[in-house]
């Protein structure tokens, strides 16, 4: 497995995680960028379909881990506005196997996770669309962990809609609109009230965001790992915040 910085350089201070315990003090936010389901089914002279099946079972056991060892808030990038444009049997797979995630969600999830399932909602089912809202609405009251899912999601669709929020406020002469700044707009985005993201992970050896979560990764640090989704394990995930815990955060200080 090649590990790389942000950059492309390669890294190899967290390469065998086993020789290494996880840092007391863990990111505050883990972004996830579930990639490479299709690849790694095409490895195996499978249809895409059968690695996305693969990748939900990798989502689940990754929930579970991410809660085990106490992270707070963790985001998967798990459908995009753009992936829309897929093949319709794709795209059909995609939504039965989030409906069924959805369905089994306290299965993986257990008590006190609360869940957010962010994007435009308005473009899926209406039975889709419900079993979304009734799953943000039986976990509101938890706290132990927050999980986000981002679904129908797009970076720059989220700031647009924020913005759209934020002209409509200034029009009704609810705002002003020489107070609108960075706090404004982040209050009217899907994560409003939640934290930045701290670490970005991307599977699959692309080097990119793909609009996910693009105002709120402004200042996170970037893993990136040529292993497939499917394939991605705990032990990576231990190998990503071993490595985040070796970057030197400033905020643009000094």
């Amino acid at each position: 497995m090649a590990i790389f910085g942000i950059g492309g350089k390669k890294d190899t201070s967290a390469a065998n995680p086993a020789d290494n315990k996880l840092p007391e003090e863990l990111p505050t936010h883990i972004g996830i960028i579930m990639d490479g389901n299709g690849r790694w089914a095409k490895k195996r002279g499978m249809p895409r379909t059968f690695g996305h099946r693969e990748g939900a079972k990798t989502f689940r056991k990754i929930v579970r881990y991410c809660k085990d060892i106490g992270v707070k808030n963790v985001s998967f990038y798990a459908f995009s506005t753009e992936n829309w444009n897929r093949p319709t049997d794709e795209v059909s797979t995609l939504m039965e196997l989030f409906a069924g995630m959805l369905d089994d969600a306290r299965d993986y999830i257990g008590d006190g996770t609360r869940v957010y399932i962010i994007g435009d909602k308005s473009r899926v089912s209406d039975k889709l669309r419900e079993k979304m809202i009734k799953l943000e609405e039986d976990t509101k009251e938890f706290s132990d962990m927050n999980l986000l899912m981002c679904f129908s999601y797009g970076g720059r669709d989220e700031i647009a809609r924020a913005a759209k929020r934020l002209a409509i406020q200034a029009k009704n002469g609810e705002i002003d609109p020489e107070d609108i700044n960075e706090q404004s707009i982040a209050d009217n985005l899907y994560t409003a009230g939640l934290p930045d993201v701290d670490l970005v992970i991307r599977p699959s050896g692309e080097y990119r965001l793909s609009n996910y979560l693009i105002w709120q990764c402004a200042y996170a640090e970037y893993y990136f790992t040529d292993t497939l989704w499917p394939d991605f394990s705990p032990e990576d995930l231990n190998a990503a915040i071993i490595e985040y815990s070796h970057r030197k955060r400033r905020f643009g200080g000094v």
